[in-house]
């Protein structure tokens, strides 16, 4: 890591945008960060982010940005463009680029940056909001691979491991067919539980079942936790895996993969939504099986 590198811009300081950028900083880096919400701004600072008064100015003369953006939307209206972030930036500099995508957004992104002569290295991170701040968030890189190596330590410093899986968007892939495993598996559990919830079984004794059972993954492990007090605060939302269900069967389309699990899912979450539990955590599917077989909450 040179020392030019331990200059970095982060654009986009949200639930995960700033612990990651708070993070960097605590690793002996010059973070500069920017975001179009005035409160984060105001956050960043009370943590001792250093912030610009626009995007341009965060980046320029940069040579390592790092993006924390909500959706393809975002994603587009911040990086593409004439007053984009790619045309701000230095010709040379790396972006990282850690958010939940489609692949289509990420290749025009891809382009953009290689006409710029800017390494674009896609990074998407897996973990969430409430873990973030102890570094232990994992990525997926792709991108050029001579980029990836000279960045690794920056990489370290905001998660603890780091995959690279090819020169270009597989990163996209396995980071949406890792969501498409967490998604089909709460909506397993919560079938599972409403199912254990009829046969007569005890709230807290099924859980114990599933903890101590051949399928007690990290993920079931992960859940049984907060449900054993019915804590639905989210940590990913239905709102959100609902949208990451989307990229998920706009992939699987584009691919030819046919994802039935994923499109029956999809629409547990569109209902979830609906029935204005967008913003609770993404578990709650267990409370739309129990509704819909006319369970009520149970003895804790």
């Amino acid at each position: 890591m040179t020392d030019a590198l331990k200059d970095v811009a982060f654009i986009g300081i949200g639930k995960m945008g700033l612990p990651m950028s708070v993070l960097v900083a605590k690793a002996g880096y010059t973070v500069t960060a920017f975001d179009q919400n005035a409160g984060r701004i105001a956050e960043a600072r009370t943590q001792g982010i250093a912030t610009a008064a626009s995007p341009a100015e965060a980046v320029g003369g940069k040579t390592a940005v790092v993006t924390s953006l909500p959706d393809d939307a975002a994603l587009r209206g911040a990086l593409l463009g004439p007053a984009g972030l790619i045309a701000a930036m230095t010709p040379g500099a790396v972006l990282i680029e850690t958010s939940t995508v489609s692949v289509e957004a990420s290749t025009e992104v891809a382009a953009a940056a290689q006409a710029r002569g800017i390494a674009y290295l896609r990074a998407p991170v897996s973990g969430n909001a409430s873990i973030v701040h102890t570094g232990a968030l994992t990525c997926f890189v792709s991108g050029p691979k001579d980029a990836f190596e000279n960045t690794k330590p920056l990489f370290a410093a905001f998660t603890r491991a780091q995959t690279y899986l090819g020169p270009a968007e597989e990163a996209r892939y396995a980071k949406l067919s890792v969501n498409l495993m967490i998604a089909v598996s709460a909506a397993m559990m919560a079938e599972s539980l409403a199912l254990a919830r009829k046969g007569g079984i005890a709230w807290q004794d099924i859980l114990k079942v599933l903890d101590d059972s051949a399928v007690a993954s990290p993920m079931v492990k992960y859940k049984t936790a907060p449900l054993r007090t019915r804590d639905f605060e989210s940590t990913f939302s239905c709102r959100q895996m609902a949208k990451d269900l989307d990229l998920i069967l706009g992939a699987g389309h584009a691919v030819g993969v046919p994802l039935q699990l994923a499109a029956q899912v999809r629409e547990t979450y569109g209902s979830l939504v609906a029935q204005g539990e967008g913003d609770t955590d993404f578990i709650a599917t267990v409370k739309h099986l129990e509704r819909l077989s006319g369970l009520g909450e149970p003895k804790l």
